[in-house]
């Protein structure tokens, strides 16, 4: 049996920090930053804030076009640069459905891999996330977040339920490509959270999991009443890492994971329930499901059908690269050495990110 051996560990790297991975890392999280804050400012603020004035749909659509180029680039970090291998398996999908994804959350970065899907799917500017509020607290990032319209929630229902459904009323639209992704875990998987959920699964007869925490249901339930109707599907994702859990630093230094496992299943939206009970007894079969995918995932060290996707193409990687450090340069160049109203510009676009992120505001259309 390989199954402890597999499993991923937090101690032992599968690479080595070494200088020039540090160095590495350092760089590309300074390009990652300032790309994200020029495209912010000066394209992303009259695609999702000017544009949306005038047209909900358009704006969406050139607000996809822009961060999906800046999106493109972490898959091209972990795939490219940093040597991860990321093997697809289950079903094959079409692509540019607008799909409800839920997938497991074994520790921090797993969100971060779904882009490598969404990328290959051409829908990775049109990925959303349900993600704890805090995180739009980040400089740059939170208001990136922010105009892509995450779904920010404080993990208590009683405060989440009615700002969610404001939001998710927001994108039953069928013009526009959706992909929004769930972690029905509510957190990131730890053996301590994982020995408190199982002690509260057996004191209510539910199912006892050893690789995911048990499912909350509410939020889900909320995504399918609200969005059924203009869904095409819902994907099933479960992740698995070869042979440690990498942290957010891991990937940045290219120091783990060695391998990314992510098994697709395509469910049909006739194949899941419509009633609140029915739906969490759903999801919960799911889990139970994803935990003796991830069991045998352990032992053997792979899922079944695997090679559904091919690999991403260098040369669209590095002309996307290229493209975006060109537009990155110039108007890094004019903010810094031209005139005083670029500097003024910027401020006041920061000022109104900032405000409009904390305050979640989002212009409504001037015309219907």
């Amino acid at each position: 049996m390989e199954s402890s051996s597999l499993k991923p560990k937090e101690g032992g790297k599968h690479r080595p920090l070494t200088p020039l991975r540090l160095i590495r890392g350092v760089l590309c999280l300074i390009v990652l930053v300032l790309t994200a804050f020029i495209l912010l400012v000066y394209f992303g603020f009259w695609t999702a804030i000017a544009l949306r004035f005038l047209n909900v749909h358009h704006s969406r659509k050139a607000t996809a076009f822009l961060f999906g180029s800046w999106i493109a680039l972490w898959p091209f970090l972990f795939e490219k640069i940093n040597k991860t291998k990321v093997v697809f398996s289950g079903d094959r999908v079409p692509d540019k459905e607008r799909v409800l994804l839920i997938a497991n959350h074994r520790t921090e970065v797993d969100w971060m891999y779904l882009w490598d899907l969404a990328l290959r799917k051409g829908c990775e500017g049109y990925i959303k996330y349900i993600l704890k509020s805090s995180l739009m607290k980040l400089p740059v990032f939170g208001w990136v977040f922010h105009v892509m319209e995450f779904i920010p929630v404080e993990r208590k229902w009683e405060a989440d339920e009615l700002k969610m459904r404001q939001m998710l009323s927001k994108f039953r639209d069928p013009r526009d490509p959706l992909w929004l992704a769930v972690f029905p875990e509510g957190t990131d998987f730890t053996e301590q959270k994982c020995v408190r959920s199982q002690k509260y699964a057996s004191e209510n007869g539910l199912p006892i999991l050893k690789n995911v925490l048990l499912p909350k249901t509410k939020g889900f339930y909320a995504c399918l009443e609200n969005l059924r109707d203009s869904l095409d599907a819902v994907y099933d994702i479960t992740i698995g890492y070869r042979h440690n859990c990498p942290s957010f630093l891991d990937n940045a230094f290219g120091i783990d994971p060695s391998e990314v496992h992510i098994h697709v299943r395509r469910i049909s939206l006739g194949d899941i329930p419509t009633s609140e009970h029915q739906i969490s007894s759903w999801l919960m079969n799911t889990f139970s499901l994803k935990d003796q995918i991830l069991s045998d995932f352990y032992t053997g060290g792979h899922f079944p059908n695997e090679g559904t996707e091919t690999g991403l193409s260098t040369v669209k990687c590095v002309a996307n690269f290229v493209l975006v450090m060109i537009l990155t340069a110039t108007c890094t160049f004019l903010t810094l050495f031209s005139s005083i109203w670029f500097k003024i510009y910027v401020s006041l676009v920061c000022a109104y990110m900032a405000s409009a992120t904390y305050f979640n505001i989002r212009p409504s259309p001037i015309t219907v």
